[in-house]
């Protein structure tokens, strides 16, 4: 008999060996099976795992498992997201080089990575900062600026002092760097930038395709992206402004509300208020107050609105004795539009705020139904619903849509200082793509800086461009900017001594094109184009919410780019898209308010009480919320003590069962006992087939009822997970997997020497061992291996189903008398009307109300109801 205990520690090396040795998940491109390409996004190389990169992968490897089993011939790569500030800050730290802190981290990563047994093509693995990636990466920028995508120019930028490079405004987090907690700054900077806006409204238009992406992700890039449609009108200033200007130029999508309009609204950065502010100290302190506050939507939405009066005013468009103040405003952007607004504060909360600090007029012109409009106030919040025009003259009492196309008409049939008033127009939110970075680790930029050429793109046989690697991080800045040759390089068009660049490039460009890397990652050009076509899109792209806006947008707008410069031929790289929630814990502290991690406390369980303690003092832990996994609460858990401990398969079992995949896990002790003790379970049931039962016993030619009840059930089974998986429904899956391990526990107790009930049984633990390895592979193939079976589990054919098996022979009729019912009726699927009658007649309850009398009428609607009418 087996033994009773499964050893998880030796027998998951084992099966990792034998699948390595048989090259068992390597892809073969010129395979002529139908293609599935299914990919987790890759990960930084921190140096350790964390439970969430368990459960992204184990979802990831469910799939890709599945459909290999299914026949399709299936990519399933691994890379690393491997440049970035974490590196350099490690080598400030500690006194080591980026380089060589970041591959150790991914050799430490990638030995984690296998103890789990995921299923990955390591053959196609690659770091995207090796030389060979950065190499194909800097041809593609290349081939980019030879297309007319990338450009460079002189822009407004977040610059952390500390960190000392450009911030995204997502990296910006209250005003201060993502990672040092600096106080950000505003900055001129020349950079470099991809033409991403130009394809705003083909990226749009394509998130109504992507059907097999999450509503929400679809929704928030469609916000991002922002499309608006107005009206761009002209104001005409009362007296000329600094800049030489005649007019204020603005853009909205509500010009129906220009009669509520207060005041006018510039932003920071608009040229007016920069030619205002050069001999206004005031106004240049005001500017630096605004820079303070950050440039995301969540800084701007949540500070105190502030404004300066300029002096200057504006004629309304509408009404030219009417004049309305021009502010300096901290709201405004500069970036959309045209960073100057006209403000109605009614229908708008900033404009509102802003309003109501600095005493100017409010007048409401959107009537909300049934208000009435002699009363009708809109207090300290603005009404931003729908309703019908009013105190605007010609507009009153149309509707909101009725009265944008009425005044869009008049204004741009209107002129002022010789300039057409307005014109309707089409913004979008989206802005260029700033990729410089100010950094060392990160890709070189391929240009050249000539005093005489000017910006000069280098040589494509200069390729790759590598960064030196006697560099010191002993201060702060970027290192290239200061080695005393790297920059140091020949124009390729006159000859002369030039500069290289030394801003790297934005690691969202790394992630952006790796997907099709991995198609034929050792090419000697970016990517084979007709390989690459052929495997993209990826079919299933796994990763987390917090990627759904830039990450996904700038894939997307790479596969454009790469279509464009003949590298690919698709535009949309990730046909089917999955986030998966985060995985959750309890948060500890100790006596002090210290947080301890849950390694370091016992739980005390009593009756209807539960406490923790410290495992070394014994000392009281406070147990607080359950929170996401953060090394900053220290609520982690080691996936390699959980593995250690318990093994892969039940860390496995535990993180794909407990919830549905799209939703928050949390990580309990009990759970992850209960997942291994149904591992135990199943690996003591086969064995006790494997000695109760032969293998390769023939099917029988006919089956009683019970062996016929438990194919029943295989078939079913079978049937449900194939659906399951087929739609990302593991913990569904899970369930049933649970329900089939008791059926076959129950069968056991049969009599196994009937040779159809024996292969009823064996049939069982095939099909139960096939549909637990897409989750758990290395009990599975001991599991295989031990009932005799030929081959490895993990390159066996998904199992046929039977449709016969999945048709009950027998149904539950219910049973009613004069209209009321009364009791059910089970009788078998192809009974006669006589048959159902007779049935009917013998039913308690029907002889009860018969009282030995015969009924008036017998209604049978074959296979729904019988109707007695008494």
């Amino acid at each position: 008999m087996a033994t009773d205990r499964y050893n998880a520690r030796a027998t998951e090396a084992r099966w990792q060996k034998v699948w390595d040795e048989k090259n068992v998940f390597e892809t073969d491109n010129d395979d002529p099976r139908e293609k599935y390409y299914v990919l987790e996004m890759f990960p930084y190389p921190s140096g350790r795992l964390h439970m969430g990169h368990v459960r992204n992968y184990s979802m990831g490897d469910v799939v890709a498992r599945f459909k290999r089993a299914r026949g399709y011939n299936v990519l399933h790569p691994m890379g690393w997201d491997a440049f970035g500030m974490p590196a350099e800050n490690a080598a400030a730290e500690k006194k080591v080089h980026p380089k060589g802190w970041t591959y150790d981290n991914i050799a430490a990563m990638r030995g984690q990575l296998k103890t789990i047994g995921l299923s990955f093509d390591w053959s196609r693995e690659f770091a995207t900062c090796d030389e060979d990636y950065y190499a194909q990466q800097q041809a593609l920028f290349l081939d980019f600026l030879e297309a007319g995508l990338v450009y460079r120019k002189n822009a407004k930028v977040n610059w952390d002092p500390v960190d000392m490079t450009v911030l995204a405004n997502e990296q910006v987090i209250d005003g201060k760097g993502w990672r040092s907690g600096a106080e950000v700054e505003q900055k001129d900077l020349t950079q470099w930038f991809f033409k991403i806006s130009d394809h705003s409204e083909e990226l749009l238009e394509a998130i109504d395709t992507l059907t097999e992406w999450p509503e929400k992700v679809r929704l928030m890039q469609k916000n991002w992206i922002g499309k608006s449609v107005g009206l761009k009108v002209n104001f005409e200033l009362t007296e000329t402004a600094p800049t030489g200007d005649e007019t204020l130029e603005i853009f909205t999508t509500r010009p129906d509300t220009l009669y509520g309009a207060s005041f006018m609204g510039l932003s920071p950065d608009h040229p007016i208020t920069q030619k205002l502010a050069e001999d206004n100290a005031e106004l240049q302190e005001f500017i630096a107050e605004c820079r303070r506050i950050g440039t995301t939507a969540e800084a701007i939405e949540t500070a105190e609105k502030l404004g300066f009066d300029t002096g200057l005013r504006v004629k309304h468009p509408l009404d030219p004795s009417w004049e309305l103040p021009v502010y300096v405003a901290n709201f405004i952007l500069m970036d959309y539009g045209t960073g100057a607004i006209f403000a109605c504060p009614a229908h708008d909360q900033r404009d509102l705020d802003f309003a109501h600090k600095y005493k100017l007029p409010v007048t409401a012109v959107v009537l909300p139904e049934g208000e009435d409009p002699v009363t009708f106030d809109v207090g300290t919040e603005a009404y931003t619903g729908e309703g019908s025009i009013f105190n605007s003259e010609f507009m009153d009492s149309m509707s909101i849509e009725d009265a944008n196309n009425a005044v869009s008409d008049k204004l741009e049939a209107q002129s002022t200082k010789g300039k057409q008033q307005a014109h309707r127009e089409t913004n979008y939110r989206l802005r260029d793509w700033g990729i410089s970075r100010q950094r060392y680790w990160g890709c070189p930029i391929p240009v050249i800086h000539c005093d005489d050429c000017g910006v000069q793109p280098a040589p494509k046989e200069s390729l790759p461009i590598v960064l030196p690697e006697d560099v010191t991080f002993d201060r702060p800045g970027n290192p290239l900017d200061r080695h005393p040759t790297w920059r140091n390089v020949k124009c390729p068009c006159c000859g002369k001594d030039a500069q290289r660049e030394t801003d790297t490039m934005d690691t969202f460009v790394d992630s952006s094109w790796y997907f099709a890397r991995f198609t034929d990652p050792k090419n000697s050009n970016p990517t084979d184009p007709k390989v690459a076509s052929e495997w993209l899109p990826v079919d299933q792209y796994i990763g987390g919410i917090e990627h759904a806006i830039l990450h996904l947008l700038y894939s997307r707008f790479f596969a454009r780019a790469m279509q464009i410069t003949k590298h690919l031929d698709v535009k949309e790289p990730f046909k089917g898209l999955f986030t998966q929630g985060m995985v959750n814990h309890e948060t500890y502290k100790d006596v002090d308010g210290k947080w301890i991690t849950p390694a370091e406390i016992n739980i005390i369980s009593t009756e209807g009480d539960r406490k923790a303690v410290h495992a070394e003092t014994g000392a009281p832990v406070t147990i607080g919320s359950i929170e996401k996994m953060s090394k900053s609460k220290k609520n982690v858990v080691d996936p390699t003590d959980i593995i250690d401990t318990y093994g892969a398969d039940t860390a496995r079992l535990f993180v794909l069962s407990d919830s549905p995949p799209e939703r928050d896990i949390i990580w309990t002790e009990d759970g992850v006992i209960g997942a291994w003790r149904h591992v135990q379970r199943v690996w003591r049931i086969i064995g006790e087939v494997s000695e109760k039962t032969e293998a390769n016993i023939a099917k029988p030619a006919e089956f009683s009822d019970e062996a016929t009840a438990l194919r029943r059930a295989s078939h079913k089974t079978l049937a449900a997970i194939t659906k399951d998986f087929d739609g990302l429904g593991f913990n569904r899956a899970v369930a049933r997997l649970y329900e089939f391990t008791n059926a076959i526990s129950k069968a056991l107790q049969a009599d196994l020497s009937k040779p159809d009930m024996a292969y009823a049984l064996r049939e069982a633990t095939g099909f139960l061992l096939q549909l637990m390895e897409p989750i758990t592979p290395h009990l599975s193939e001991e599991c295989w291996s031990m009932l005799g079976n030929e081959g490895l589990v993990s390159t066996s054919n998904w199992p046929a189903i039977e449709e016969d098996l999945l048709v009950e022979n027998t149904i539950t009729l219910p049973i009613q008398i004069n209209g009321k019912k009364k009791g059910e009726l089970s009788v078998a699927r192809d009974s006669s009307k006589e048959q159902v009658e007779e049935a009917t007649l013998a039913h308690e309850a029907v002889q009860k109300a018969l009282d030995g009398k015969a009924p008036r009428k017998i209604i049978v609607v074959p296979q729904r109801i019988v109707n007695v009418v008494v």
